[in-house]
């Protein structure tokens, strides 16, 4: 029978003695006299002490209810209330809970939580040249500010909600009402709501559990830490999702040519932007495949090479005991190495084992004649090619794909290169990204040679892109406004 009556007695706790397992709650009493009002409720530390101090204390007076309290106090956020789930939640983010009598179970719950973050700053991994300089912090209500900000129209909406079985995280979609698919919207909120875990500590955790394809390498959203994007994303007709915790919001649907197009470009003049683009695609191919190319005709195709530069390979490799696949593979592990010691050692330090370190350590290396010097200049050519991309997360995804078609090149030569491309290609025309394509090759659309592909001059962007299903036709305002799904979505 105890054992029966054990678990009827947790439930039948106090929230008080629910909470009072910890050290940190505080319950005490304004009075020396129990029988006189207040008894405060709190975690001491969640709440700011001089706003209980300043704008909370000095309010209680006896004679007043806590209705005339919640009347008095100067704090924004007051709830009265004797649900003991509703006082428990909002004790854990930073309330403080005032009853009028120890036993009461009526509760005046004054939010006045402890928000102290990090000031809006510089992007530290989206980093321009020129345009503007504001980065997200970690605080959600204060990216929501900066996107506002950009967006000051009562179109931009806020869909709040919390995941995370502990966590209890606040995630919030943002879009535009009469621009955004609004089947995208509600697939974006249905897959967040699906979300089953105890922790969501990044937007990064929500954007990989919602990807259309998981397994994929390429990032199938942008997770991105500038307002520019966010807001030139929004104005299109793309879902935001913002974590509260996380400075990076993720951008949904994207494209795969959206992964080169960086905020800057639209500062330059279209020529010079459409240069830079063209780039970064280029070093995609060399960062790719350089190395696969020198293993696959350095060990099969020496036919390819003409005769003074094989007189030059050959020269370089003629100290070298290793095959050419070994060499590669040693060297790009070698230079990853380098870089990832670089990412997690301490600013300063990493900062000179980048630099230093590579030189030194790949000087050594062809002096005591374990690699080429040829195979040297592709790899670092390379390794700079890997981060032209603006999306850190489209970097990764370069960084490893070229050490499975290094395997293919050892394996089939030239035309394992080819394999490994052919590959890629079917595998990104079947990817999407929320339902929509990823490659946005086919079908064609005239509007992936306004700002995709190619940057044309701002007169001549006109449409939103119709890949993302917008409401709203006409993103320039001289042409007229349409409303509503395009009919020449195909077009």
């Amino acid at each position: 029978m105890d054992k029966e009556k054990e678990p009827h007695n947790l439930i039948e706790q106090t929230w008080v003695e629910q909470l009072s397992k910890s050290n940190d709650f505080v319950h005490e009493h304004t009075s020396l006299n129990d029988n006189e009002p207040f008894w405060l409720s709190y975690y001491r530390t969640l709440i700011s002490s001089d706003i209980l101090h300043k704008d909370v204390l000095p309010y209680l007076q006896d004679q007043l209810s806590l209705e005339g309290l919640k009347s008095k106090i100067p704090v924004q956020e007051i709830i009265l209330t004797k649900d003991k789930n509703t006082i428990i939640q909002n004790i854990l983010i930073g309330s403080v809970a005032i009853q009028k009598y120890q036993h009461d179970e009526e509760c005046l719950l004054i939010n006045i939580a402890n928000s102290k973050f990090r000031d809006v700053g510089l992007p530290t991994m989206e980093v321009s040249a020129i345009g503007p300089q504001i980065g997200f912090i970690e605080e959600l209500d204060t990216n929501i500010n900066l996107i506002r900000k950009r967006l000051p129209v009562p179109e931009l909406l806020i869909k709040e909600m919390k995941v995370g079985e502990l966590s209890k995280t606040r995630v919030a979609v943002i879009y535009m009402d009469g621009i955004a698919d609004q089947e995208n919207v509600n697939t974006v909120i249905q897959r967040i709501n699906d979300i089953q875990y105890d922790h969501i500590q990044d937007s990064s955790y929500i954007a990989s559990m919602i990807e259309d394809n998981s397994n994929s390498l390429f990032p199938q959203s942008i997770s991105t830490e500038r307002a520019d994007r966010v807001a030139a994303g929004l104005t299109e007709g793309k879902i935001i999702i913002a974590a509260d915790g996380s400075p990076n919001l993720v951008i949904l649907p994207v494209t795969f040519m959206e992964s080169f197009i960086a905020m800057e470009d639209y500062s330059y003049s279209w020529i010079i932007s459409n240069f830079f683009r063209l780039l970064r695609l280029t070093a995609l191919f060399i960062s790719t495949l350089l190395s696969p190319m020198y293993v696959a005709i350095m060990t099969y195709h020496y036919e390819l090479i003409p005769s003074r530069l094989l007189e030059t390979l050959v020269g370089s490799r003629a100290s070298v005991p290793f095959p050419p696949f070994l060499e590669a593979l040693f060297l790009e592990l070698m230079i990853e190495m380098v870089k990832e010691a670089g990412i997690r050692l301490p600013f300063k330090i990493g900062q000179s084992l980048g630099v230093v370190g590579g030189i030194v350590i790949g000087q050594a290396v062809v002096e005591a004649g374990l690699t080429s010097n040829v195979l040297l200049i592709f790899v670092g050519l390379g390794s700079l090619a890997s981060y032209t991309s603006p999306v850190y997360k489209f970097s990764n995804t370069i960084r490893f794909i070229k050490f499975p078609v290094i395997f293919l090149a050892q394996w089939f030569g030239l035309f394992g290169v080819f394999l490994a491309l052919l590959i890629t290609q079917i595998h990104l025309l079947r990817l999407t990204s929320l339902g929509r394509p990823y490659l946005s090759q086919y079908p064609l659309r005239k509007t992936s040679f306004q700002d995709l592909w190619v940057r044309l001059p701002f007169s001549m962007q006109k449409e939103n892109p119709k890949t993302l299903r917008p409401q709203k036709k006409w993103k320039s305002t001289g042409t007229g406004k349409k409303t509503g799904p395009s009919n020449d979505f195909y077009e």
